[in-house]
């Protein structure tokens, strides 16, 4: 596997902790999903979450978004317990999650998907339509703007009034991503950004993920199985195998981990 890492981002050992869950527990059915996981992300890192099929890694995700809650452990999001609010409720505080199946508006353009996108926009509200119309125009032009700004970030500019149903599957995830950029956050949770996405678009999806990093200062969570991507972009890289972080460390490091490898069937991480 190549070990390119050219787009690396910048250390985070100087920044603060964003977000963190300590001793988070799921089970379904008498399933252990999560057991005791624990872990810390660095404001402004990129950090990798591995491990083989059934290991619990999107079970932790749904667990950190909202979309499901802890038996028991703790979220900190910003120095906030976060455990008991639903999802759009951590949304609004600044953490957002994408899919591994992009959930784009099909019949509506990119350009108004990225439009639509901003939380409690004042034109959503009756009142304001008819005692405050200036304000809602000059609100919906700020919106427009910076759409066109995103635009160019996502590089979907010549794509802005093509129907996101239309979109190829790494266009998609492209918009998802741009989709984040309408919102004021400072954590994005990726599940799997890399599945179903061509080599070429991929090339851009990494790239636009490094610039969002190190230019626009956003905190990444990604969950990926292509070691290629996790090894150009994340550090840390976190482990978990049967629930349970198994080894935390720089991708050098874990994949010469003789428990990493076993976990992955007796397999290896070069691909």
């Amino acid at each position: 596997m190549s070990m390119a890492a050219s787009n690396q981002p910048a250390a985070a050992s100087d920044a603060g902790i964003v977000l963190s869950g300590s001793g988070l527990s799921r089970s379904f059915g008498g399933v252990h999903a999560v057991v005791d996981m624990s872990f810390e992300l660095q404001q402004n890192s990129i950090t990798g979450l591995i491990g083989p099929n059934g290991a619990g890694k999107s079970t932790l995700f749904n667990l950190v978004s909202g979309v499901d809650r802890p038996k028991q452990g703790t979220v900190i999001f910003n120095g906030q317990d976060v455990s008991g609010l639903d999802a759009y409720k951590r949304a609004r505080l600044g953490m957002i999650r994408t899919f591994q199946l992009s959930r784009e508006f099909g019949r509506l353009t990119v350009l108004e998907n990225l439009m639509l996108s901003p939380q409690l926009q004042l034109g959503e509200q009756l009142l304001p339509l008819f005692l405050r119309p200036a304000a809602v125009k000059a609100a919906d032009r700020e919106v427009f703007q910076r759409a066109c700004e995103v635009l160019k970030i996502s590089r979907l500019e010549t794509l802005k009034d093509e129907y996101a149903a239309n979109l190829s599957g790494g266009q998609k995830k492209l918009l998802e991503l741009a989709r984040t950029l309408m919102i004021d956050c400072d954590v994005i949770l990726l599940d799997e950004p890399g599945a179903g996405v061509n080599p070429a678009l991929m090339s851009t999806l990494t790239d636009m993920i490094v610039d969002l990093n190190r230019n626009h200062g956003k905190t990444f969570f990604i969950v990926e199985h292509d070691m290629d991507m996790v090894a150009r972009l994340c550090d840390p890289v976190i482990v978990m195998a049967e629930g349970s972080k198994l080894i935390e460390g720089s991708f050098d490091v874990i994949r010469e981990d003789k428990r990493v490898i076993e976990a992955y069937l007796g397999g290896s991480l070069d691909g």
